[in-house]
C-alpha cells in the first residue's frame, strides 16, 4: 500500500463518490478505482460498497479510517519537516537532518 492509495481511500470516504474524489485529487475516475482495487487486494477485504449514488464505507473501511487519517498526518508532517531542515547538519556527524 502506498500514499496515493491511502489518499484515494480518504478522499472517497470523505466525499462519498469516486468521481468527485478523483477530481479533487487530479485523477481520472478509472485511476482512482484502480488505486482502491490495489488497496483492497493488499488488505484482503472490500473498503466500499458501490452503487448509483456513490460509494459507502464497509465495516472494514470504517475500521481502518482512523489509522489511514493518522498515517497521512504522519506523512504530511514528515514532508513539512524536511524542506525546513534542508541543508542543516547534525553536529559531529556531518549528516543532513
Amino acid at each position: 500500500m502506498d500514499e496515493r492509495e491511502l489518499r484515494a481511500f480518504l478522499s472517497i470516504a470523505t466525499v462519498g463518490r469516486m468521481d468527485l474524489a478523483a477530481k479533487a485529487l487530479g485523477y481520472s475516475q478509472p485511476a482512482i478505482s484502480y488505486q482502491i482495487k490495489r488497496l483492497e487486494q493488499t488488505l484482503g477485504f472490500k473498503l466500499f460498497t458501490r452503487d448509483a449514488t456513490g460509494a459507502r464505507l464497509t465495516r472494514e473501511g470504517w475500521m481502518i479510517l482512523p489509522s489511514v487519517r493518522a498515517a497521512l498526518l504522519l506523512i504530511d508532517g514528515i514532508k513539512d519537516t524536511v524542506p525546513q531542515r534542508l541543508g542543516e547538519t547534525e553536529p559531529g556527524l556531518g549528516l543532513a537532518r
